[in-house]
């Protein structure tokens, strides 16, 4: 069986769909889109089991702007992606992220809201002392801290699930075509994509293919003949009861990596496991001793009241993990002109969807990026050996 479209695109996730629907809404591209997605229960879905967290509080001034236009496109949400007069809900919540340092990562801070000010968002973000902190947050032990970085406007959380459901539901109105398939070939000339193939043995031949395959994008690139650093990582995340009240609570980042935050009446906390306790082929299974050994002991030191808290639910998701320097990997493989990469955010793939649909869709539909340069996380600084390093990494 033989198809045919413009843009093929491989993953229907928010990423995938974003895309979809920014290219679909943009009248100047007039393309048939397809969007291939083996699950549309997205039960394993990275955009599903997502903390769905955005900040400006990044290092590297091209994910402050990625996640910049995020957080106004949240904020618009319900406009952008109505459907039949019906306005999309994405629960966006706006609440501060603190990122807490001691005396060795006092300078980190400082340099990272030197670039946050230089990018035009320094009135964001506070940096406080020890006494600010405490005077703000009582609950708050600063033993240890040597300054504090606040996001006081412009930071918080949001439905993921709801997110990617308002861009699929959006851009199937505007016309774009997903069909429920895994993706098991693609046929390649030269610097060309031809054709995809998919698991019911249909051909699915295109002027363009998308690699928007989240945790899986590697595999998808194998497919083509060339290789991509993305691969699987898991992370798990904790659902805690406290019986103290936390007044103001941020989604609070301790110096020793762990995190929590609040969600609705409970908690919601986890870290990123150091690389020994990585598993080898990643899995669904909630490692609890991640919040025995790793998480809960720093989270009782720095917050008191953490000490007394019941687990009450866990779950694991999987980030698209870039090996190389844990940023987005946007537009063409260097080997493959019409194959358009958007992979490997390493986590932040949920609050920069927005911004990425709008970058890739103008490099379809206008040969270059229109709105905010993405090619600093170009696939070209891979093969060059030019990583980008982003230090605030959650």
């Amino acid at each position: 069986m033989a198809e045919t479209c413009d843009v093929a695109i491989i993953g229907g996730g928010a990423v995938g769909s974003s895309i979809a629907y920014f290219l679909a809404s943009n009248p100047d591209f007039r393309g048939k889109v397809t969007v291939i997605e083996r699950d549309p229960t997205y039960r394993f879905a990275s955009s599903a089991l997502s903390l769905s967290s955005i900040r400006l509080q990044f290092s590297t001034p091209t994910n402050i702007h990625l996640s910049a236009f995020g957080i106004e496109f949240l904020k618009g949400a319900a406009r952008h992606l109505e459907v039949d007069g019906e306005p999309a809900n994405v629960g966006y919540i706006e609440r501060p992220y603190l990122f807490l340092a001691g005396p060795e990562g006092r300078a980190v801070l400082e340099a990272n809201h030197r670039t946050q000010t230089e990018t035009g968002y320094g009135g964001n973000i506070r940096l406080l002392d020890p006494a600010e902190l405490r005077d703000r947050f009582p609950w708050l032990n600063t033993d240890g801290v040597a300054l504090g970085s606040l996001g006081v406007k412009d930071e918080g959380w949001f439905d993921g699930y709801g997110l990617l459901q308002a861009f699929r539901r959006k851009a199937r109105s505007l016309g774009v075509t997903y069909v429920t398939q895994e993706v098991v070939g693609i046929e390649r000339r030269g610097r060309r994509i031809e054709a995809v193939k998919l698991g019911d043995g249909t051909r699915l031949a295109c002027g363009i293919a998308v690699n928007a395959a989240g945790p899986g994008a590697g595999k998808v690139a194998a497919l083509a003949g060339v290789d991509l650093p993305v691969e699987p990582r898991r992370r798990c995340v904790f659902v805690f009861d406290c019986r103290e009240k936390l007044p103001g609570c941020p989604l609070l980042i301790d110096a020793s990596g762990a995190f929590f935050r609040p969600e609705g009446q409970y908690f919601i906390g986890g870290i990123s496991p150091p690389p020994e306790l990585e598993p080898e082929v990643p899995d669904f299974e909630v490692n609890y001793s991640e919040w025995d050994d790793l998480i809960w002991p720093p989270l009782a030191e720095r917050v008191p009241a953490l000490a007394a808290v019941k687990v009450i639910n866990a779950w694991a998701g999987h980030y698209d993990y870039n090996t190389f320097d844990h940023n987005g990997i946007l537009g063409p493989h260097v080997e493959i002109d019409n194959f358009l990469l958007a992979n490997g955010f390493s986590g932040h793939g949920i609050q920069q969807s927005p911004a990425t649909g709008r970058g890739i869709s103008e490099l379809i539909a206008y040969g270059k990026y229109r709105s905010l340069d993405l090619t600093p996380f170009g696939h070209a600084r891979i093969v060059e050996n030019r990583p980008v390093k982003e230090i605030n990494v959650v």
